[in-house]
């Protein structure tokens, strides 16, 4: 992210800067939260970091404090006339324990209350996110699944870990993720306000698909389009941030993973097709947001196609990939899913868009006008979102997360009522 970037996404000055409390637990990941500590108050925020006993073995204090400019103690005991322990999580407008061990989770999840860290959790009524790290074993455990489904029950943000490199010459799920995506999730939680308190999407699973897909017609030409994958990558976090599970099918795609979110990359219209029907398979929502190619080349040609000199090249015959949009809204998996589609329109965009509404068959199309400079590859979209119902929900020009948090709130009223399990 660059300065430019982050200057985009500071708060909008309103007097008070909003507050941040970063939990950080003992596990070798704590080196990580510095990271984030920066982009935090490089955003504008006000940033109280309190670690456990555990965590100051791998960062200290100093460092801490040092970083966010505030006392960075681990005790009730200490500064008692201020009640650290009560003021901390009732002042904040957003809690993060980033990382949280499998032991912070447990207390979390238990109500324990036996250090500064854990009070301030029993104290906080604003959004609380936990960022896991630990060992695939330990994030495995039914203990811990079990922990964990106590506080997205709750009402609590647990972001999935990622998939990587762990301590030593482990490898597998349990990792932290960048600094960057948790910075990123955390900052879709403040901007939706009191409304994150209880996530709207807990309990669901959302698949959404993303970027543009491309068909080869040698080892090194293919036939692509000018997807870039943004309006799908922030439909993913901004899902993410509401609570959801979220699957993201992402196609040729070169931006970061959100945090918390699980990706299945792919390439062509027919890899697409088989990731999304896998993954939406008891889904509660499906958001076609990628830009799947209509044809695709006829035949493949193993070695480079060749230009030869004052000759015109072979005509490239072409066949039909699978409308994956109409096949998803006509074979649902369970009752009650929803499939949402995109149209990305040149001309009589509203008119085209509810013709491709009927004939896809799906509950929601949302309809923009694309061109060389508009949509594809921006940061701002602006859209129409038609329903099945009749209704037509327009969304003014802005960042691609408000067109994906409006889309969320029209999923979120449209589906089945449900108990979250929280899994």
């Amino acid at each position: 992210m660059d300065r430019r970037q982050e200057q985009q996404e500071r708060p909008p000055e309103t007097g008070a800067r909003p507050r941040v409390v970063l939990g950080v637990s003992g596990g070798i990941a704590a080196y990580k939260a510095c990271e984030l500590v920066r982009r935090l108050k490089e955003s504008g925020h006000e940033v109280r970091v309190v670690p456990t006993e555990s965590a100051l073995h791998f960062v200290g204090e100093a460092t801490w404090a040092a970083l966010s400019g505030q006392p960075a103690g681990t005790e009730v005991w200490e500064t008692v006339h201020e009640v650290p322990h009560v003021r901390i999580g009732q002042q904040a407008d957003l809690v993060v324990v980033a990382p949280a061990t499998a032991d912070l989770l447990a207390k979390a999840a238990h109500g324990l209350a036996d250090d500064l860290l854990t009070n301030t959790l029993l104290t906080a009524r604003c959004p609380v996110v936990f960022a896991p790290a630990m060992h695939t074993e330990m994030w495995e455990h039914p203990a811990t699944r079990e922990n964990v489904a106590t506080l997205r029950r709750r009402g609590a943000l647990v972001i999935e870990p990622d998939v990587g490199r762990l301590t030593g010459a482990d490898t597998g799920k349990g990792r932290f993720p960048e600094p960057e995506a948790v910075f990123a999730f955390c900052r879709r939680v403040l901007a939706r306000g009191a409304e994150g308190v209880r996530p709207d999407l807990a309990g669901r699973h959302v698949v959404v698909s993303a970027g543009g897909t491309r068909e080869p017609l040698d080892p090194v030409r293919y036939l692509g389009n000018r997807s870039s994958g943004k309006q799908g990558y922030a439909l993913a976090r901004t899902a993410a941030a509401r609570g959801a599970r979220v699957t993201l099918v992402a196609a040729n795609s070169e931006l970061p993973a959100p945090a918390g979110v699980d990706v299945v990359p792919v390439g062509t219209a027919l890899e697409l097709r088989d990731a999304v029907t896998e993954a939406s398979k008891g889904a509660d929502a499906v958001v076609m947001a990628a830009a799947v190619a209509d044809f695709r080349p006829a035949a493949y040609a193993r070695g480079k196609i060749k230009k030869k000199d004052d000759d015109e090249p072979e005509p490239v015959a072409l066949v039909r990939n699978p409308d994956v949009l109409a096949e998803l809204s006509r074979e649902r998996s369970g009752a009650g899913q929803l499939v949402v589609g995109f149209a990305a329109e040149t001309d009589d965009v509203l008119a085209n868009g509810r013709a491709k509404l009927a004939r896809k068959g799906c509950d929601l199309l949302v309809v923009n006008e694309v061109g060389e400079r508009k949509t594809f590859g921006t940061e701002e979209s602006e859209a129409v979102v038609l329903g099945a119902d009749g209704s037509e929900t327009p969304v003014p020009f802005g960042p691609k997360e408000r067109l994906a948090d409006t889309l969320w709130d029209l999923v979120a009223e449209r589906l089945p009522a449900a108990s979250p399990s929280g899994s």
